[in-house]
This record gives structure tokens, C-alpha cells and sequence, in this order.
């Protein structure tokens, strides 16, 4: 008996490798200091010019929706979702994402399926302007079933000690500035295909919102990396959120000090149709949605009001289309975040 009769091709996987070494090879830069194929990868701190560099680190997976993914036959845009989950973490502390390394696990190795998720990957790192320095394909028969996969990565970033964002200078009067997102990037997966595919039975190529199902889910997470350090250039933030599963009701409590409380003005973005859709569909209350889903924001600024329009412009030139959504007030009761309908104006009042 072989290895491949048990259900393992080492060739399935070397060619693997091989098709995968030049999409990781267009992430490096010059810090990068081997090739994919050794048994770790090589950073080089040294020239970023850093005096008291602290490194940050997130790890994360793009969850079930994968399973939509599988569904349709499209892996090109998962790998995206992976990276973001991660440098977009790594973000929130003023951190600028240095490298990623991903891990992909399936039953059988095919080495098309497996370009094509890592090509979402690199897609991912260079948006992020990370590298890509390496990762590990395991195949598992017996264990990932048919066209079952997995996917996790990790991201780590740096950051001067000094200018660590902690939340810990959010203060009252604060604004919050919310950054678009372009759907429900990758939380709430399990309760959204429910509805899809099983309150509605609709299937994967199905009509839906002027595209198709797959279209709108798989839709992939954004990654702000580009926009957010440009801001950090000229202005300080005080708190940054990356708003995943928990939305904004669990997330945005995790940079504030005790005694603060983040009121949100519910009309002051635009949310991707998906959300409304969803909502009607299962007659979601607003607490479900706003503690499922991201609601239309991938990411939340803290910043004081003086920084507000300079942040906003460059924002602005930096192709996002940010939202006043808010401001912190004094703490009422147990409640770290008040939802209020209207369009949030200064001084926390609505329209």
C-alpha cells in the first residue's frame, strides 16, 4: 500500500506549490529574505525605521462562508476575505501589516482549486500591502469530506509603542466616522444561508438584488489598510473597530473606556440592499441585526472633533465614502451602545 492509496498524492501537492510560489512571490518586497519552500519565513525589521516598534498579531478564518463558496465553485475571492479578517485586526491598533501566512486543509489536493484560493490570498496581501512569506495545504482524507475546506490565517503588523491605539483617549464629544462596507463581508454567514437556501430555498445562481446569490455572498470583505494609514500620517485616531461578528453593538464597547457610551444615528449611512433583504425575509429586529451583521460598516474611527475634517478629506481622497454615524455621550445604565433613528448631526442630535 501507498500513501496515495490511503488518500495522499505528495505530486497533487508539490504541483500545488508550484502554481502557487508566483502569487506569493508578487507579494515580497525587499524585507522578505527567503522563497516559498523553506520551512519558515524571513522578515527583516531593520529598515523600517522604527524606534520602539511593537509587533501586532490576529489570527482569524473566513467561517460558513465557505460553504457558499463550495456551493458555487468559486474560490478566487475567499482567500480576500481571509486576509482581511486578519490585517484588518491588526489595523485597529494603528499597525501597518507586515506579512501574512495562510493554512488550507482539505480531503484531496486539487492543485487548480488550490491556485485559486491562494490567488485570493496574494489578491488579499497586496491590497493590504503585506507579504504573503508563506503557509501549509494539508490534505485530510477522512477528515474534510467531498469538496469540504478550510481556510485560517495570521497577520502580524508593527507599530510605534507611542502610537498604539487603545481607546484609552476616547473621551465625550468624540465623533464616529463609519467606512463602508461591501456587504456582509464574513459574519452572520450561518443565519444568512439559512434564510437564503433554506427559508427561501433559493439556490446558488438564483436571481437576487439585479445579480445572483453567489454574487451578493460572496462578495469579499474590504480591507482598509491603504486608507486608514494614510490617515494616520497627518492625524491621531483615538479608537479604531473592525466590525465582525458581534456587530456593532458587541465590537464597538471593546475601545471604549468605562463611563463612555457610542450613540449610533441609524440613517446616516447607506446599507447594501443584502441587509434589508435579510431583515424582511426573516423579520429580523433591529437588536438581531445590529448584533449579527455589520450593517453596511466594515470600520468604525474614534477621532475628536477637531481631526474630523481633515480625516474625512483624506478618506475621501483615498476612495472611501465615510459617514458621521455618531458620537460618544455619558454612559446610560448597562447599555455601551444606543441605536437611534435619523441622521446624526453634531452635537448628538438627529434629523
Amino acid at each position: 500500500m501507498t500513501y496515495k492509496e490511503a488518500g495522499v498524492d505528495i505530486e497533487a501537492g508539490n504541483e500545488a506549490v508550484r502554481l502557487l510560489a508566483p502569487m506569493a512571490q508578487s507579494t515580497f518586497d525587499s524585507r522578505v529574505l527567503n522563497d516559498i519552500g523553506a520551512f519558515s519565513g524571513l522578515y527583516s525589521l531593520g529598515s523600517l525605521g522604527f524606534s520602539d516598534p511593537v509587533l501586532v498579531s490576529s489570527t482569524d478564518g473566513v467561517g460558513t462562508k465557505l460553504k457558499v463558496a463550495i456551493m458555487a465553485d468559486r474560490h478566487d475571492t475567499v482567500g480576500i476575505d481571509l486576509v482581511a479578517m486578519s490585517v484588518n485586526d491588526v489595523l485597529t491598533q494603528g499597525a501597518r501589516p507586515l506579512f501574512f501566512l495562510d493554512y488550507l486543509a482539505m480531503g484531496r489536493i486539487e492543485p487548480a482549486k488550490v491556485a485559486s484560493l491562494v490567488s485570493g490570498v496574494a489578491h488579499g496581501c497586496r491590497l493590504a500591502g503585506c507579504a504573503l512569506l508563506g503557509g501549509e495545504t494539508a490534505e485530510m482524507p477522512g477528515f474534510y469530506q467531498g469538496q469540504d475546506y478550510d481556510m485560517a490565517g495570521f497577520a502580524v503588523g508593527l507599530v510605534e509603542r507611542a502610537s498604539i491605539i487603545d481607546g484609552s483617549d476616547i473621551a465625550l464629544g468624540h465623533r464616529l466616522i463609519g467606512l463602508p462596507s461591501s456587504g456582509l463581508h464574513s459574519n452572520g454567514y450561518s443565519l444568512a444561508r439559512r434564510i437564503v437556501f433554506g427559508e427561501l430555498g433559493l439556490a446558488i445562481d438564483s436571481p437576487l438584488l439585479g445579480s445572483t446569490v453567489a454574487d451578493v455572498l460572496l462578495a469579499p470583505t474590504r480591507i482598509y489598510a491603504s486608507s486608514v494609514l494614510a490617515v494616520l500620517k497627518r492625524h491621531p485616531i483615538s479608537g479604531l473597530v473592525h466590525v465582525t461578528g458581534g456587530g456593532l453593538l458587541e465590537n464597538v464597547p471593546r475601545v471604549l473606556p468605562l463611563g463612555c457610551q457610542a450613540t449610533i444615528f441609524l440613517g446616516s449611512w447607506a446599507r447594501p440592499p443584502i441587509f434589508d433583504f435579510l431583515a424582511q425575509a426573516a423579520s429580523l429586529g433591529t437588536g438581531e441585526l445590529y448584533r449579527t451583521f455589520n450593517m453596511g460598516l466594515g470600520l468604525v474611527l474614534v477621532v475628536a472633533p477637531r481631526e474630523v475634517d481633515g480625516i474625512m478629506g483624506i478618506l475621501q481622497d483615498h476612495g472611501e465614502n465615510p459617514a458621521l454615524i455618531g458620537e460618544i455621550a455619558g454612559q446610560a445604565g448597562q447599555e455601551r451602545v444606543v441605536l437611534v433613528d435619523g441622521v446624526y448631526q453634531p452635537g448628538g442630535t438627529a434629523l
